[in-house]
Parts: structure tokens; C-alpha cells; sequence
């Protein structure tokens, strides 16, 4: 068994987080996750907070284990949504697309912990000084929404300017990246892409599949013209939407109204002409549908079968060098 600071922290037996996927993290994957020992996360997305806290309540009805909340700072429901997670008192808050620092007081008043998603050292440090517990490092090989650095330059960084906990997210995808992470100094990982084909998980059949085809060359990196870069699988919205921004006579107005509702498209509607298919680069390695409690038992299976030979390159005598 691996066991973490993370897993006493937050209560938890594997120290693995569940992404925060917007139309995709709702309250039955959360639950099927926290179930299985890991950390399940309810994607507040851009909804209402009345809506969250039914995803929370019915969250609860079909776990006793914490799960926490993914809060999207841009949404036009921040405020409204901080205060429901504060009321209804969720184990965990994980943050993205902004600054949460003043939140976190308030969330720490509640007995909430909050673990932002950062993609540099500074903001690492800044939610550290603000209040938080952990945070997730995330490299730019994650789905949806990334930054510029990769995970492998990332998270040894990160680990190096803050003093809490670090989980690495972003191309981790079974238990040999579970062990790299931990080399490279984080007590933890965030998985999304590996979860999206879970049992559990209710994304269109359409997206699933898409995943499971998937090889390892076949994501793309749109956005960037908008200052929000997104990964996704390569499709022909998503060539479309590249095409639009290297077109000069296309406005950033008319390339918005074209990507509005495509997340929602692909993983509700499984609309492959009108939708977004977020996923990371891992989804190549991603082969077969089980269970949530599934994957996370191969993963760590995996991981500690990995990390026992970690040894086996060092010739003896050699391991303290001269």
C-alpha cells in the first residue's frame, strides 16, 4: 500500500485526486471515486450554486468518504458557488483559471481545504501565503484548460518554492507516472483523462470511444490567441477553430461564439461536428473501460511494483558516489 501526507491530510487511502472535468466530474463519478480510496471532485463549472449543492447532497447520499469541489474562478457563479461550498462544508475545494486567495479564509473558517490548481512557482507561493493547504501542479500535457510548462519541469519546481504538499497533474496516466511523480517530489496525483473512460463516468459513448481510439499523437492545443489555451482531441471542430485564429480576418468575438457550448456538445451530446473533446496526452494509453476502483487498484498496483525496482540501475557500492 502507498500511503501519502496527502491520504492523512485529507482522509483518504490512495493519494489520487479526480479531475474536476466541467460537464463530466458530477456527483456519481465523485462518489465512485472517493468510494474506491481516492479523492472524487464535483466540477461547479459554470453553473448555479442551487445546482451545485443538489450535486453535493446527492453526492453525499452515495458516499460516507470525502470528495471535494473543482471551482472555476471564471465562472459567472464564483461568488454564489464559494459561499455553497462554505455552507454545505465540502471536505476539499480545488481551484482553476484564476487567483482564490480571497476565498480561502473563508473556506478555512468552514473547515474546507483548499487545494488550488497552479501552473507556475508564483502562484504556487501566492495561494501558499493566502491559506492553502496542497496545491496541484499541472503540466501543459493535461486536457482542457493548460498552461506552458510541462509536468516534468513543473512539479520539481513547484515542490521546491512552497513548503505544503504538491500533487502532480498532467500526463499521468498509470501507476509508471504515479511513480514519476513521486520522484520528482510530489505526495500525490491528479488524474482526468484515465477517469472519462471509467464505468461511472456518464460523458457521451461518442467521447469514450473517442478516448479509447485515441494514439498517442492525436491531441492539439487550441486558444492560445484567446490567452486560454485548451487541449483536445484532434477533430475537425477543433481543426476549424485553429484555422479561425490563424486567420487575421476572423475576430476573437466570432472565434468565442464558435467554441460557446462545445465542452457541453461533446460530453453531453456527443456531437462530433459541434464538440470539444478535452483530453490529455495520455488518452493513446488509455485501452479499456472499468470500474473507477478499477483503475485506481491497477494504478497503485502498478506504482509499487515500479517503485520497488527503483533501485536497480544503481550498481552497490555506488548509491552514495564518492
Amino acid at each position: 500500500m502507498i500511503t501519502t501526507p496527502i491520504c492523512d491530510l485529507i482522509g483518504i487511502q490512495y493519494p489520487i485526486f479526480q479531475g474536476g472535468m466541467a460537464w463530466i466530474a458530477d456527483a456519481r463519478l465523485a462518489a465512485a471515486v472517493s468510494n474506491a480510496g481516492g479523492l472524487g471532485i464535483i466540477s461547479a463549472m459554470n453553473a448555479d450554486g442551487e445546482w451545485l449543492r443538489a450535486e453535493i447532497r446527492k453526492a453525499r447520499a452515495l458516499t460516507e468518504r470525502p470528495f471535494g469541489v473543482n471551482i472555476m474562478l471564471m465562472s459567472p457563479h464564483v461568488e454564489e458557488v464559494a459561499r455553497i461550498v462554505a455552507e454545505e462544508k465540502v471536505a476539499v475545494v480545488t481551484t482553476g483559471a484564476g487567483n482564490p486567495s480571497k476565498y480561502i479564509q473563508g473556506w478555512r473558517e468552514a473547515g474546507i481545504k483548499a487545494i488550488p490548481v497552479v501552473a507556475s512557482t508564483g502562484v504556487a507561493k501566492l495561494v501558499e501565503r493566502s491559506g492553502a493547504v496542497a496545491v496541484i501542479a499541472e503540466g501543459g500535457e493535461s486536457g482542457g484548460h493548460v498552461g506552458e510548462i510541462t509536468t516534468m519541469a513543473l512539479v520539481p519546481q513547484v515542490c521546491d518554492a512552497v513548503s505544503i504538499p504538491v500533487i502532480a497533474a498532467g500526463g499521468i496516466g498509470d501507476g509508471r507516472g504515479v511513480a514519476a511523480a513521486f520522484m520528482l517530489g510530489a505526495c500525490g496525483v491528479q488524474l482526468g483523462t484515465r477517469f472519462l473512460v471509467a464505468e461511472e463516468c456518464g460523458v457521451s459513448d461518442v467521447y469514450k470511444k473517442k478516448i479509447l481510439k485515441a494514439k498517442d499523437i492525436d491531441t492539439m492545443t487550441t486558444g492560445k490567441r484567446l490567452g486560454h489555451p485548451v487541449r483536445t482531441l484532434k477533430t475537425p471542430f477543433a481543426r476549424e477553430f485553429l484555422k479561425m485564429e490563424y486567420n487575421s480576418n476572423v475576430s476573437n468575438e466570432e472565434i468565442e461564439a464558435f467554441g460557446a457550448g462545445s465542452l457541453r456538445a461533446a460530453a453531453v451530446l456527443g456531437d462530433e461536428k459541434k464538440g470539444s473533446f478535452m483530453a490529455g496526452q495520455i488518452a493513446g494509453m488509455v485501452k479499456k473501460e472499468q470500474t473507477a476502483q478499477e483503475i485506481i487498484e491497477e494504478i497503485f498496483a502498478q506504482a509499487q511494483e515500479v517503485l520497488a525496482q527503483a533501485g536497480r540501475f544503481i550498481a552497490p557500492g555506488q548509491a552514495g558516489g564518492r
